[in-house]
């Protein structure tokens, strides 16, 4: 899906374009260039890897009307929960939900509000309400907390780790997430206050301490986005068991650029978690 990657091509870094506008103003305006939803399912659908998935629709706890997938494997040995990045809906994860399919793993992708067929807009404390509305779902279909996972894909990283130190999991899985939305843009314009321009934390170091599931965190030194020692500084603050695995290739590629490792991380990982 060249396309659709392209349109994944991390646009956290394009909040600067706010913060050189101006100061308090402009915070709203700051804020909305953390969030690039397509409304559009144009990756496909996973009917598309031949797999059958139901079409789930829910409510957070403000009312707010959901969409996610759910694709359940042949014989799986865990639930995954996918919380996607900022930009694109789950139609352009299908790579990565056929990996962990063949894996083993039933999955719920979520589509965060504002996104694909979600209604509202995004918002920090809406998308801690939407994973926790798809959190909440799939207890409510009996599966134990020690079978569900929960999988943070940038942005989704942060989101993940908000639930995780909530609610009890049978593990977490950050990729190529930031310790925090203001640590990201702080990285790559120094020079702007970026403190005073935004709202939105999303601070996974912060709460990381709170997490209490096994924990896999796959990074990549050439990510050139959020930078790799952010992914140092949220193993060195979370509590074991907890493991480290240096991908290769960018943001939005390592998984393909190390797909052996990738995909063997993860296999190791839901069969028998961080050892």
């Amino acid at each position: 899906m060249p396309a659709a990657r392209k349109r994944l091509r991390a646009p956290l870094v394009t909040l600067a374009l706010g913060l050189v506008l101006g100061f308090a103003p402009m915070a709203r305006f700051a804020d909305r260039l953390v969030y690039f939803p397509s409304r559009t399912h144009d990756g496909g659908t996973p009917a598309a890897l031949g797999l059958a998935h139901e079409d789930v629709y829910l409510r957070a706890s403000d009312g707010v009307r959901l969409h996610a997938w759910f694709v359940p494997a042949a014989a799986p040995r865990h639930t995954v929960l996918f919380l996607h990045g900022n930009a694109g809906n789950i139609s352009h994860r299908l790579d990565k939900l056929s990996v962990l399919n063949e894996l083993g793993a039933d999955l719920l992708l979520l589509d965060y509000r504002g996104y694909g067929r979600s209604e509202g807009s995004p918002d920090e404390t809406g998308t801690y309400r939407d994973a926790e509305a798809a959190y909440q779902w799939l207890r409510a279909r009996g599966l134990p907390a020690e079978r569900l996972v929960a999988y943070g894909e940038s942005l989704g990283g942060p989101i993940a780790v908000d639930l995780a130190a909530r609610q009890p999991l049978g593990g977490l899985v950050l990729e190529s997430a930031p310790t925090s939305i203001a640590a990201v843009a702080r990285y790559h314009y120094p020079w702007l206050p970026v403190e005073l321009l935004l709202s939105v934390r999303y601070d996974a170091l912060a709460k990381i301490g709170g997490v209490h599931a096994p924990l896999l965190i796959l990074h990549s030194p050439d990510d050139e986005i959020v930078p790799f020692a952010m992914a140092e500084e949220l193993y060195a603050a979370a509590n074991p068991p907890k493991r480290l695995v240096r991908l290769r290739g960018g943001h939005n590629d390592n998984f393909m650029v190390a797909a052996e490792t990738y995909r063997a991380t993860l296999n190791d990982f839901l069969q028998r978690g961080v050892r």
